[in-house]
Formats: C-alpha cells, sequence, structure tokens
C-alpha cells in the first residue's frame, strides 16, 4: 500500500478486493463515450467503500453477486472509475445496499464478533459499543462483564449471554449511518475525501 498526505497525516491508501454487486446498468445519452461498458456500482466488502466501476464488454452481473475487484485479473471489471458517496447511488443501489452490508456482516461475523470482544472507550465518558444503535449503557456494561469471563464465538452466542436483539441488524444500522451521513466517529468504513463527495 502506499502511503498518502490527507488532511495533515500520513495515511495508507487501501483497495477492495472483493465487492458485492449493488446496480448494474448501462448509461443511456453519456456525453463520455469514452467510458466503455455497462457501469457497476459496488459496496467493497473490507471497508465498505462504495465504488463506481465499467464492466467488461459481454459481462452481466445482478444485484448481490460478489466479484473480485483488486489490482490484477479481474474477470468482470475493466476498470474502477473510483469511489462514490450514497448520494450518488442509483436508487436501485441504495435498496440493495443493506442486504449487501448484511450479508458481508455474516460472511465475517468472526470480525464483527471481535469488534464486541475487543471494542475500547473513544473518550472518557464514549464507549465504541455506545455508537452501535440500540446499545447504551446497560447493554455495553452486560457485554463488557460477559466479555471479561469468556469471549464471545458467535453472533448467537452474543444474543444468548446479552439479551441484545439481532447484533447483525444493529450492525448493519450502524455501518447505514456511517455511509449515509458524516458521523463523529466512525468504526467501520472510511471517509471520503472531499473532492469526492
Amino acid at each position: 500500500m502506499k502511503p498518502f498526505q490527507w488532511g495533515g497525516r500520513l495515511m495508507e491508501k487501501k483497495y477492495e478486493e472483493y465487492a458485492y454487486v449493488l446496480d448494474f446498468f448501462t448509461r443511456l445519452g453519456d456525453r463520455r463515450p469514452y467510458r466503455g461498458g455497462p457501469i457497476i456500482q459496488l459496496l467493497g466488502e473490507e471497508y465498505f467503500t462504495l465504488l463506481e466501476a465499467v464492466a467488461k464488454q459481454g459481462v452481466t452481473l445482478k444485484p448481490q453477486d460478489r466479484i473480485y475487484v483488486g489490482r490484477n485479473g479481474r474477470e468482470h471489471i475493466a476498470y474502477i472509475v473510483g469511489r462514490i458517496s450514497y448520494d450518488q447511488l442509483t436508487a436501485a443501489a441504495k435498496a440493495e445496499l443493506p442486504i449487501a452490508i448484511e450479508n458481508v456482516v455474516r460472511q465475517k461475523e468472526k470480525k464483527f464478533v471481535d469488534f464486541f470482544n475487543n471494542a475500547q472507550p473513544i473518550t472518557p465518558r464514549m464507549h465504541a459499543l455506545e455508537l452501535i444503535p440500540g446499545i447504551g449503557k446497560r447493554y455495553m456494561w452486560v457485554i463488557i462483564e460477559e466479555r471479561e469471563k469468556k469471549p464471545f464465538e458467535s453472533f448467537e452466542d452474543l444474543q444468548k449471554r446479552t439479551n441484545i436483539p439481532n447484533p447483525v441488524k444493529l450492525l448493519v444500522r450502524r455501518i447505514m449511518d456511517e455511509l449515509t451521513g458524516e458521523p463523529r466517529y466512525r468504526l467501520f468504513t472510511r471517509p471520503l475525501h472531499p473532492s469526492q463527495r
């Protein structure tokens, strides 16, 4: 990964390897014919990056297809146009987004269960767990006490031991909040560079 300067801090560029198709369409009347084939709007599965790409000629995809978008050997993608904001998604892509996020959360269950096992305070008055919708101080303390006894092993284990209603849905809501707005704290997504908004 190449480091780059942003906002006075040295950061590393992070690339998605796989992504879920949110929408696949042809732009009619596009004044930029150099763009080539159909447009694909995608959700990256590692950093929840919203991407727009151009499909290779003859490729047909449907929503929720998981495809390789890494740097080499792309089967479906001619090239990545770039990152996009939530507001740049089509209506169809916006409708598919929560489903794709849930697919990623379920597929990467260990990563998200580890979040509940390892989350720490962000400030002296706020814990990272409290940023998850539906988890206030009471649930936060239940989670902390239970994870000290024994780390959580799965979403089912977390739900049984803490009585949290559907942790997957709560995580999906938090990730949606991060993608649709400008939250003060980000747990799972990366901010768009100001020029990409």
